[in-house]
């Protein structure tokens, strides 16, 4: 049974959510605000946080900081009666794995959960992944490292994601919107700016192989290419 982390300060949706997420077989622990929600993930591991960002206490945004100290991978998404563009980018810059407005369709909330489980199981189901070479880099996708002499950074699940795509494509056009149907829930704006921000923490990451490139094809895709003359 998958455990989800609710974290929101109003009773009544918080009750609702819970219960109609246990309904749909979900095990549920509810968290009123951003100090309770923290000290419930420090005890146990959860699969998925569902984080309300306006709450008493602590934020959702602060919250999800603390999180990703935590747990460079853990997937949560953002519940808010907050839509403006730069509260969304704001959580996206975050690695949110998505960002539901309130009011909640408790129907369309369950299938985005059901869509990031089934990301975060495909990796944990697969047989033994390779270790990728990118120019000087090592990349170990299973444990979300990406390697250069003694440096070594630790990327997100979905920065992780994303790079194993761009090497299984290396030298290739990876298409957006094959990115968007394997990472994001879908191909509208948020998502697609979402998608440019992690395409540029990637090219961050890899900026100090200058052999390295991620070409942007405008309004096809991009292309992972290196030292080794692919493309």
């Amino acid at each position: 049974m998958n455990r989800i982390l609710l974290v929101e300060d109003n009773d009544t949706l918080g009750y609702v959510l819970r219960e109609y997420l246990e309904m749909k077989g979900f095990e549920v622990n509810l968290a009123r605000n951003g100090k309770e929600g923290l000290h419930l993930f420090k005890k146990q591991a959860y699969d998925l946080s569902i984080l309300d960002i306006m709450m008493p206490e602590m934020d959702g945004l602060t919250l999800a900081r603390e999180i990703r100290l935590l747990d460079r991978g853990a997937a949560f998404i953002f519940l808010t009666a907050k839509a403006l563009k730069v509260d969304k980018l704001k959580g996206f810059n975050l690695g949110a794995d998505d960002y539901i407005i309130k009011p909640v369709d408790e129907e369309e909330l369950v299938a985005r959960i059901k869509a990031i489980l089934r990301r975060t199981r495909s990796k944990g189901s697969e047989g033994e992944t390779p270790v990728y070479t990118i120019g000087k880099y090592a990349f170990d996708p299973v444990n979300q490292r990406l390697l250069l002499d003694d440096s070594e950074q630790i990327l997100t699940e979905r920065e992780a994601q994303l790079l194993r795509l761009l090497c299984e494509n290396k030298g290739k056009l990876l298409s957006r919107r094959q990115v968007l149907n394997s990472l994001w829930s879908g191909n509208d704006y948020f998502n697609r700016r979402s998608m440019d921000v992690f395409i540029s923490r990637l090219r961050k990451y890899l900026s100090k192989d200058t052999n390295i490139e991620i070409a942007n094809v405008y309004g096809s895709g991009f292309i992972l290419t290196d030292d080794e003359g692919d493309g």
